[in-house]
Order: structure tokens, then C-alpha cells, then sequence
């Protein structure tokens, strides 16, 4: 009931952080110059179809009007129509959140399983050739661009090589008839597989680009905490009654090392939500990062508010995940009467 209880007061704290995303991005989405009407009709629009657009979508009331209109919508789990599409603002994030959330999960699953080793052995090895080439590894990851590293990874593995695809994602679970790539006399095991060797393929380049500032964050904080816990007393004692070297770092250091890389983790999810919009406009996938990119282009204010929306209970749900992961790393923490 501990865990229940901090789950439930943290899910509670989360709604002034939403409430402040959602008056922020409104009044910041309402100062944008322009008209999106004129975006609809064009620059010259008849006074009838203006008053008309703007009558439908609430432009023509006051400010506070609409916000307060607004709030009450999201509280209905109502975020209005799309401008721009002309269909519901869920529809459309329905259809692009699985996108983004599968291209998230896949680049901190390749941040974390490549930055774990690379931090412990980097730990283990201090100041030998290994520990050099993954702080020089992880420098590079930090200091250069997402985008920069996708368009080289196009170039030399799509352009030159011809390996992979360079645009698009297809989920796993896509439907086998909607693939070129599917033989359409396969089984259905052969076309499930097909499927995900299609979706393995085109999921490559974009996670390693999406996940590399991740994986270079990750190596760096891992290697530190496991210098630190390697250098505890009783890791020395342990040393000290002959315990070998595999066992010490599996049973006595690799678990108390992991909570720093947990926060980190979930710092992260700012700077990876970040990093899917220019991922998915480099890869011209059709995720929530285009979709914000283009209700921002077409000043559509329906669906500007709620792609941030979205993100910002994302990045709530990731914080809260994380806060939770703490007591399976490290057993002197416990949820028990918190508040």
C-alpha cells in the first residue's frame, strides 16, 4: 500500500505542473504572430469564411474566454479539434504517440545496454587505453548534435552503403498487409517476423541518433558512481578476503552504483523528448515531434496545446516510473508512509 499510496500523491502533484504547462503553452501559443485563419484560407479570405473558421474554433471570444473554456475541455479529456487536420487533437495523438513513445523506449534501451558496460569497464580500467576511448566515446556523444549525427549516419549507411532505410519507422505490430516489404502468400509467422526485421531495420539509425547524447550522459555518471563504490571500504575488505574482481562488481558495487544513473535517467526524458522532434524531422517520421513541428508552422493552437500536453504528462509518467525503480535498486528504500 506504501508504494500504491506515493504512487497515487505524486499522480496528484502532477496536476499544478499540467495546469501550469497547460496556461503557459496557451498564452505563449496566443502570442504567436500571425493568423491561422489566413494559414486555412489563405491571405485574402472572404469576411464570411473568417468569421466563420474563427466562430468555430472559439477565436472570436476574449482571451479568458477561452482559456477558461479550454481548461474545462482538458478536464473532460476534451482537446478540441485540429485546426490544420480538422479532426479531433486526440485522433491525431493517438496515431503519432506510439510512434514516438516505441522511438524513445528503443533509444534509452540502446543508451542504457551500451552505457552500463561501458561505464563499468571504463571504471575497472582508470586511465588505461579502455577508460581513454569511452571518456572519448562519451565527449563525442555530448558535444554533438542529434541532427548532425543522423544525417551522417543517412549519408554513409542509406546514401553510401545502402544498408538502411533512411526515412520512416514501422512499428512491430504493424498489420503485414500494409507492407511492401511483406510477401503476401508468407504464413502468418513468416509475416510477423518479416515485420519486425522490416521494423528492426528502419528503427537502427533513428535510435542510435536519438539515443547517443543518452548514451554518452549515462557512460559518464556510470562510470563515476562505479569509481566511487569501488573505492568503498567494504569493497577494500572484500578485496582484502580474497573475493574475486567478476563478483565484487556484480554483488557488491553494480547495484548501489545504479541510483545516480537512475535520476539521471529521468532528467533525461526533457533533453530525448527534445531530441524526437528533430530525430523525427531528420527521418521524416511521422511522430508527435513532426506533429508539434507543424501545428507550430500553421499556428494551429488546438494542437500546439495538446502535443505539450502530452509531453508534459510523459515526462511526469517517466519521473514518477523512475521514483518508483529506486526501491528495486536499493533496499533501504521504502515508500512507506510518505506523504
Amino acid at each position: 500500500m506504501g508504494r500504491l499510496r506515493y504512487t497515487t500523491v505524486r499522480l496528484l502533484q502532477a496536476i499544478p505542473v499540467l495546469l501550469g504547462v497547460v496556461t503557459i503553452t496557451f498564452f505563449l501559443t496566443d502570442a504567436i504572430p500571425g493568423d491561422p485563419v489566413q494559414i486555412m484560407l489563405g491571405p485574402s479570405p472572404s469576411a464570411q469564411q473568417a468569421d466563420a473558421i474563427r466562430a468555430k474554433f472559439g477565436l472570436d471570444q476574449p482571451l479568458y474566454v477561452r482559456y477558461v473554456n479550454y481548461l474545462a475541455d482538458v478536464v473532460r479529456l476534451d482537446l478540441g479539434e485540429s485546426i490544420y487536420y480538422g479532426v479531433p487533437v486526440t485522433q491525431k495523438i493517438m496515431e503519432r504517440l506510439p510512434v514516438t513513445l516505441f522511438l524513445l523506449l528503443s533509444s534509452f534501451t540502446f543508451a542504457l545496454c551500451t552505457a552500463v558496460p561501458l561505464g563499468i569497464l571504463s571504471a575497472k580500467r582508470r586511465n588505461e587505453p579502455t577508460d581513454h576511448v569511452s571518456r572519448i566515446v562519451a565527449l563525442f556523444g555530448v558535444s554533438t548534435p542529434s541532427f548532425w549525427i543522423g544525417l551522417m549516419l543517412i549519408i554513409v549507411f542509406s546514401f553510401k552503403l545502402g544498408w538502411l532505410p533512411a526515412t520512416n519507422i514501422v512499428l512491430p505490430w504493424a498489420d503485414p498487409a500494409s507492407l511492401d516489404a511483406v510477401d503476401p502468400d508468407a504464413s502468418w509467422l513468416v509475416a510477423r517476423w518479416q515485420v519486425v526485421a522490416t521494423s528492426a531495420k528502419h528503427l537502427v539509425l533513428p535510435m542510435i541518433t536519438l539515443g547517443t547524447l543518452q548514451m554518452a550522459a549515462f557512460t559518464r555518471i556510470e562510470r563515476s558512481s562505479m569509481l566511487e563504490v569501488l573505492g568503498e571500504e567494504y569493497v577494500k575488505l572484500a578485496r582484502a578476503y580474497g573475493v574475486s574482481e567478476f563478483t565484487i562488481v556484480r554483488k557488491h558495487a553494480f547495484r548501489n552504483a545504479q541510483l545516480p544513473l537512475l535520476t539521471l535517467v529521468g532528467l533525461q526524458l526533457t533533453s530525448a523528448l527534445g531530441g524526437a522532434v528533430l530525430t523525427e524531422t531528420v527521418f521524416s517520421i511521422n511522430g508527435m515531434g513532426r506533429l508539434i513541428i507543424t501545428a507550430i508552422n500553421n499556428q494551429d493552437f488546438p494542437l500546439v496545446m495538446g502535443t505539450t500536453l502530452v509531453f508534459g504528462l510523459v515526462f511526469v509518467i517517466g519521473v514518477i516510473i523512475t521514483d518508483l525503480s529506486y526501491a528495486l535498486v536499493d533496499p533501504r528504500v521504502s515508500f512507506e508512509g510518505s506523504e
